[in-house]
C-alpha cells in the first residue's frame, strides 16, 4: 500500500487547476472567431465558406446598406471564415469560454454603406469593397489614366457595364457574321 501511495506521488497532478487558473490552449487551437470591421469589406464570401450559415449577410437598398451578422452559437469554430477573408477581418483567438447571461450577446453584427452607380444612381455594391479594388489597381502600378478608367468601371453597376459594352448597329452584324464564319472553319 506504501509502494501505490509513493508511486502516486511521482506521478505528479494529473488534472489541471482550471477553472482556478487559466487553462493554456495550443498555439493551433480554434477559439471564439474575432472580427475586425474596419478592415472589412463585406465581400460576402466568409458568409458562402461558413458550413454551419452562422454568418449572415443582407443587403437593405432602402437603407443602402449591407448588414454583416456573426451567431456565435450556430458557430463550429472551424476557421473557413478566417481562410476565405482577403483582407484578414476575421482570425480565430484563442478565447473558449463563451458562457452568456443574455442570448443578445452571442452576435456581432456590423453595417456597411453600398456605393451608388455613377450612371443610374442605384445602390449596387459595398463602398469599401469598391475603393478597396481599386486600391489593389493602383498598387499593381497602372499609369493614372487607365487608373481613371478602371474607376469609371468600378463605380458602375453591372447593368450599366453591360449597356455600355453592348456593340450596337453595324459593329453587332460584323461580331455576328465573324462567329458565323468561325464556326464554320471548325475552330
Amino acid at each position: 500500500m506504501f509502494k501505490l501511495f509513493k508511486t502516486i506521488a511521482k506521478a505528479g497532478e494529473s488534472t489541471t487547476k482550471y477553472p482556478f487558473a487559466p487553462y493554456e490552449t495550443s498555439d493551433d487551437f480554434r477559439g471564439r472567431p474575432e472580427y475586425e470591421p474596419e478592415q472589412c469589406i463585406a465581400c460576402a464570401a466568409c458568409t458562402r465558406a461558413c458550413p454551419a450559415n452562422a454568418l449572415i449577410m443582407e443587403t437593405k437598398e432602402a437603407d443602402d446598406s449591407r448588414r454583416w451578422q456573426l451567431n456565435l452559437a450556430r458557430c463550429i469554430y472551424c476557421g473557413r471564415c478566417e481562410e476565405v477573408c482577403p483582407t484578414g477581418a476575421i482570425k480565430l483567438s484563442q478565447d473558449f469560454e463563451l458562457a452568456v447571461a443574455n442570448k443578445a450577446d452571442l452576435y456581432e453584427q456590423a453595417v456597411f454603406k453600398l456605393a451608388h452607380c455613377q450612371e443610374c444612381e442605384t445602390p449596387f455594391a459595398p463602398k469599401k469593397a469598391v475603393q478597396y479594388a481599386l486600391d489593389l489597381l493602383i498598387q499593381s502600378g497602372l499609369d493614372q489614366e487607365q487608373i481613371d478608367i478602371r474607376a469609371k468601371q468600378l463605380n458602375t453597376c453591372p447593368d450599366c457595364r453591360r449597356k455600355a459594352n453592348m456593340l450596337e448597329g453595324d459593329g453587332l452584324m460584323q461580331g455576328n457574321a465573324l462567329k458565323q464564319e468561325v464556326v464554320n472553319e471548325g475552330y
